[in-house]
C-alpha cells in the first residue's frame, strides 16, 4: 500500500503541471482581461494602462507570465526582448514555493483570500454531506430491502422529482416560500433570513447560525439525496443476493447484522466514488448556493474573480481544486481497499 500510494503522489506531479498548462492558457486567452473593466473609465489614460500591464506582468508574452507564475522570477534571469537586458519581474517566489500572487482587486496575497473563505464553503459543504450521508444511507438501505414496496416506490418518485429539480430555482423558491411568505406566529418577522451565514451587527448565536444554515443545506439536500439513495440503493440491491450473504444469514447472523455490516460495506464503494469527486467542492464552493443566499465562501470567490477576471484568485481556486480532486481520488482508492477485502494494491 506504501509503495502504491508513492507511486500515485509521483505520477500526481506531471499531471499537475498538464492540468496548470491547460488552466493559465483557458483563462488567459478568455476574451476580455484583468483590464477589461477599466476599458470605459474616463480617468484611466493609455499611460495608465500601460503602467498597470508593467505592475501586474500583463506585458510579457505568455510563456514567460506562466514560467513566473509557476516558478517565480527572483532566481531567474529571463531576456524576453533579446537585446541582451534581463527584465525585471519583482520578487515573486511563484506557486511551486507557496506564492501564488496577489489579487488585482485588493491586492492582499491570494492565498490569504482563499483561506479566510474555506472555512465558510467547509462549515456549509460539510453541514449539507453529513446530513446527506445521515439521510440517504437509511433511505438506500430500507429501497433496497423492501424492493417495489410502497415506500421504495415513493422514495423513487421522489428521488427522481430530486434529480430534476434545478438546484437554483429551488433555492429562489425556499427564499420566496420562507422568507417572502411564511412569518413567525411570535415576531411576526420572516420564518427563516434570506441570506448571509448571521445576523449582521448582532453578536454569534447558536440558534441564529443555524436558522442561516437551513435554506443552504436543504438546497444542496435535495441533489445530493436523490444521486446518493438512488446509487446505495442499486449497490445493495447487486450485494444483497451474493453467496456471502446468504452465508451470514445461514449461520444464524441477524439481519441488521447482515445488512449494515456485509452488505453495506461493500455498497458503500460507489458512495466512496460520489463522495470523492464532490468533496473538491470545497474549494470551488458550491456557486448556485453561496450566489443566492449571500454566502461570503468560495463559490462566491469563485464566481466574483471569474466576473471581474481577477486572474491570480481564479487560477488559485482551480489549481488548489484539481490537486484536491487528485487528492480525494486517491484517498478513494485507499478507502475501497479497507471497504473491500478483496482489493489489494501491490
Amino acid at each position: 500500500m506504501g509503495q502504491y500510494i508513492v507511486r500515485r503522489l509521483l505520477q500526481a506531479i506531471p499531471m499537475l503541471l498538464i492540468v496548470s498548462i491547460v488552466l493559465f492558457a483557458l483563462v488567459n486567452l478568455a476574451p476580455g482581461g484583468p483590464l477589461a473593466q477599466y476599458a470605459r473609465s474616463r480617468r484611466m489614460t493609455d499611460e495608465r494602462r500601460e503602467a498597470l500591464k508593467r505592475q501586474f506582468g500583463l506585458d510579457k508574452p505568455l510563456p514567460v507570465q506562466y514560467i513566473v507564475w509557476l516558478a517565480g522570477n527572483d532566481w531567474m534571469a529571463i531576456d524576453t526582448d533579446g537585446n541582451g537586458v534581463t527584465d525585471s519581474y519583482g520578487t515573486r517566489k511563484g506557486i511551486l514555493r507557496g506564492d501564488f500572487g496577489f489579487s488585482y482587486k485588493t491586492r492582499e496575497p491570494v492565498l490569504k483570500e482563499i483561506w479566510e473563505r474555506v472555512p465558510n464553503t467547509f462549515y456549509l459543504l460539510g453541514s449539507t454531506m453529513l446530513l446527506t450521508g445521515l439521510i440517504a444511507i437509511p433511505i438506500g438501505v430500507i429501497s433496497a430491502v423492501k424492493q417495489y414496496s410502497t415506500f421504495d416506490f415513493v422514495a423513487t418518485t421522489l428521488s427522481f422529482m430530486g434529480q430534476a429539480i434545478p438546484s437554483f430555482w429551488f433555492g429562489l423558491l425556499l427564499i420566496l416560500l420562507f422568507y417572502g411568505t411564511l412569518n413567525n406566529p411570535f415576531t411576526g418577522k420572516a420564518l427563516l433570513p434570506s441570506g448571509g451565514m448571521g445576523t449582521i451587527g448582532a453578536d454569534f448565536d447558536i440558534w441564529d447560525s443555524i436558522k442561516h444554515l437551513i435554506m443552504p443545506v436543504t438546497m444542496g439536500l435535495v441533489g445530493w439525496v436523490a444521486w446518493y439513495s438512488r446509487f446505495l440503493r442499486s449497490s445493495m440491491l447487486e450485494i444483497i443476493n451474493l453467496d456471502y450473504i446468504r452465508t451470514a444469514r445461514a449461520k444464524g447472523q441477524s439481519e441488521r447484522k447482515v445488512l449494515y455490516k456485509h452488505a453495506l460495506r461493500n455498497a458503500l464503494i460507489p458512495l466512496v466514488t460520489l463522495f470523492a469527486l464532490d468533496f473538491p467542492y470545497v474549494f470551488t464552493g458550491y456557486v448556485y448556493a453561496e450566489l443566492i443566499f449571500s454566502w461570503p465562501g468560495m463559490g462566491r470567490l469563485y464566481y466574483d474573480s471569474a466576473t471581474a477576471r481577477n486572474y491570480p484568485i481564479l487560477l488559485g481556486v482551480l489549481i488548489l481544486s484539481s490537486a484536491l480532486v487528485i487528492l480525494c481520488n486517491l484517498l478513494a482508492d485507499i478507502a475501497y481497499a479497507y471497504l473491500d477485502p478483496r482489493v489489494r494494491y501491490e
